[in-house]
C-alpha cells in the first residue's frame, strides 16, 4: 500500500458495518444494483492490472545515468530526482477533490496523458529540465491513483466493498509483479536496451489510455455527487447524517458546512490513542519509506556501477519485493494480539529493524546484500500497512475514513517534502546518496526509540492501573467469540480501540 491509494475497504459503510443475516433486509439500492456491475469490475481490474505494465519503470536511474541520457549522479540526486516530492505534495489536494468532483474517470485520463509524457519525455528528452518535467509528470500519476481506488466503490453496494478492494488491489500488485518480471527477463536475457525497454513501456501506457476511454462515468461519488434518493435511510452516511444537522439549510450550502463539521471530528477523533499513533505512524514512517524508495536505485548504482545492462538486476529485486510485500500484508491480517497493549512495541520492533536494514544497504559493498535488505524494508512496510488500515478505520464512516487517510498522507507528503528540501535539493545540503541513506538511518532509529520508549510507558501504566488477571489476559492473542460474525469481530476490536 502506497500514499495515494485510499484504503476504504476496513471503514464502515455508511458508518454501520454489514450483517450477513439481514441479507433479505437490505435496501432497494443494495438489493437491485446495476446488473453489469460484475462486467465493469472485472473490466477496472483487467485496467488495473494492463496500466502497471511498465517493464522499463524499474531501470529509469540507470537509463539516466547510463550512455543513452549520460547525467551525473550529481543532477541526477540533487537536481532531478526531487523535482518528485515537490510535484506530489502540489498536486494530491486539488487532484484528491477533483477526482471525487469530476467522478473518478476524468482523473484517470489525466494519470492516463501524463504516463504517456513520462515515457515521451523519457524517450526523447535530453535536458536537465525535459527529466524533471517527468518527475513532475510521474508526481501527477502518483497522486491520482486515488482514483482507481476509489472508482471500486461507486460499482458495487457497500456489502461488497471489502471483497471488491481486495480484487482490484490484487489486480494491481499482479501487474506490478508481472512488469518487474517483464522487464527483468528483457534486460537479462534478451539483451534489451533500457531505451528499447522504455518504448515498449511506451506503447503499454498508450493502450491503457484507450483502456481508459471505455470505463464507465459513474453517476455519484463520495462526496460532491450524491443524487437525492440514492442514498439509503437505514443506513445514512455521514455527509447526509450531517446535512440534517445543519436544519435543512439548502443544498448549496450544506456540502461545506459538513466538510467543516467532519474535519473538527477528525480533529476530535485524534485523541484516541490507537488512532492517533497509528496515524502518526502513517505519517512518519511513510515519509522515510518513500525517500527511500525515490534514491534506492541511485544508491544500488553507486555500490555496482555495470556497464553490462545484463547485470543490472533491478526488475527482479522489485518482484520480489512486491511478491513479499503481498505475503507480508496477507499474512498480517492473522496476527491477533491486544493492539492496544503492543502497538508501540510492535511498531518500535519493526522500525529498528528497518533502521538496521538502511544501515546495511548503506555500508556494504555487496549488491545482493544490498538488494536483500531492500526487499526486507519494503516487507517489513507491507506487514504494518493493513494493520494500520484496520486499527484507523475499523470504526469509521468511509467519509471520515477517506479525510483521515487524506490528512495522514498529505502530512506524510509534506514531511517529505521538507526532509527533500534539507537533505537532497542542491539549494540544501545537496547529500550524495551515501550521505543521504546515513541520515535516513538516524532518522529510522530516532522514530524507533520514540516508539520503544512508549511502549515502556504504556507497559508500567498497565502495570501500575490493571489487576494482575487482566494483564495477563492482555498478554493473550485477543481472539474473538467463536459464535460471532465477522462484522461483529471487527466491532470488539474497534470497542477495544475506543477504550
Amino acid at each position: 500500500m502506497v500514499p495515494g491509494i485510499m484504503p476504504l475497504s476496513c471503514c464502515r459503510a455508511g458508518g454501520a458495518m454489514p450483517k450477513t443475516d439481514e441479507d433479505a433486509k437490505k435496501p432497494a439500492s443494495e438489493a437491485v444494483p446495476d446488473r453489469h456491475w460484475k462486467l465493469q469490475v472485472f473490466y477496472l481490474c483487467f485496467y488495473g492490472f494492463m496500466t502497471q505494465i511498465r517493464p522499463g519503470e524499474s531501470f529509469i536511474t540507470p537509463y539516466l545515468l547510463g550512455p543513452d541520457k549520460n547525467f551525473t549522479q550529481a543532477e541526477v540526486t540533487n537536481v532531478i530526482t526531487p523535482v518528485l516530492s515537490y510535484s506530489y505534495m502540489a498536486v494530491l489536494v486539488p487532484i484528491f477533490l477533483l477526482t471525487d468532483y469530476l467522478r473518478y474517470k476524468p482523473v484517470l485520463v489525466l494519470q492516463s496523458l501524463s504516463h504517456i509524457s513520462i515515457w515521451l519525455l523519457l524517450v526523447l528528452g535530453t535536458s536537465v529540465l525535459a527529466m524533471q518535467l517527468m518527475e513532475f509528470f510521474y508526481g501527477i500519476t502518483m497522486a491520482a491513483r486515488i482514483a482507481y481506488s476509489s472508482y471500486i466503490f461507486s460499482l458495487v453496494a457497500p456489502s461488497r466493498y471489502q471483497r471488491m478492494a481486495s480484487y482490484s488491489r490484487s489486480a494491481v500488485l499482479l501487474g506490478v509483479f508481472t512488469s518487474s518480471v517483464l522487464g527483468q527477463l528483457c534486460i537479462t536475457l534478451s539483451d534489451v536496451s533500457f531505451l528499447t525497454l522504455n518504448y515498449v513501456s511506451l506503447g503499454f501506457v498508450s493502450f491503457g489510455l484507450i483502456l481508459t476511454l471505455f470505463l464507465k462515468r459513474p453517476q455519484r461519488s463520495l462526496f460532491f455527487n450524491r443524487p437525492d434518493g440514492a442514498v439509503d435511510e437505514a443506513v445514512p452516511s455521514e455527509m447526509d447524517k450531517m446535512a440534517e444537522g445543519d436544519g435543512g439549510r439548502g443544498t448549496k450550502g450544506w456540502r461545506d458546512t459538513a466538510l467543516c463539521r467532519m474535519l473538527r471530528e477528525v480533529g476530535a477523533l485524534a485523541k484516541q490513542p490507537q488512532l492517533r499513533l497509528w496515524s502518526l505512524w502513517w505519517v512518519f514512517n511513510s515519509a522515510g519509506y518513500y525517500l527511500m524508495l525515490y534514491y534506492v536505485q541511485i544508491l544500488w548504482n553507486e555500490i555496482y556501477p555495470s556497464t553490462d545492462n545484463r547485470r543490472v538486476y533491478n526488475g527482479g529485486v522489485d518482484a520480489a519485493s512486491t511478491l513479499l510485500g503481498a505475503v507480508a500484508s496477507f499474512a498480517a491480517g492473522y496476527l491477533k494480539i491486544r493492539w492496544t497493549l503492543w502497538s508501540e512495541l510492535v511498531i518500535g520492533m519493526v522500525t529498528a529493524f528497518q533502521a538496521g536494514l538502511l544501515l546495511l544497504m548503506n555500508t556494504t559493498s555487496n549488491i545482493w546484500l544490498c538488494y536483500a535488505a531492500y526487499v526486507l524494508f519494503r516487507g517489513f512496510y507491507q506487514f504494518l500497512v493493513p494493520i494500520a488500515i484496520f486499527q484507523i478505520a475499523t470504526s469509521l464512516s468511509k467519509e471520515l475514513c477517506a479525510l483521515i487517510f487524506g490528512v495522514n498522507t498529505f502530512f506524510a507528503t509534506v514531511l517529505k517534502t521538507i526532509i527533500t528540501i534539507i537533505v537532497a535539493d542542491k539549494r540544501g545540503l545537496g547529500l550524495p546518496v551515501h550521505h543521504q541513506f546515513f541520515v535516513y538511518f538516524g532518522y529510522f532509529t530516532l522514530l524507533a526509540v520514540t516508539y520503544l520508549l512508549a511502549a515502556v510507558g504504556v507497559g508500567i501504566r498497565y502495570s501500575r492501573h490493571k489487576q494482575p488477571g487482566e494483564l495477563a489476559l492482555a498478554k493473550e492473542p485477543c481472539q474473538a467469540p467463536a459464535e460471532l460474525p465477522p462484522g461483529q469481530e471487527q466491532s470488539l476490536d474497534a470497542g477495544a480501540m475506543r477504550a
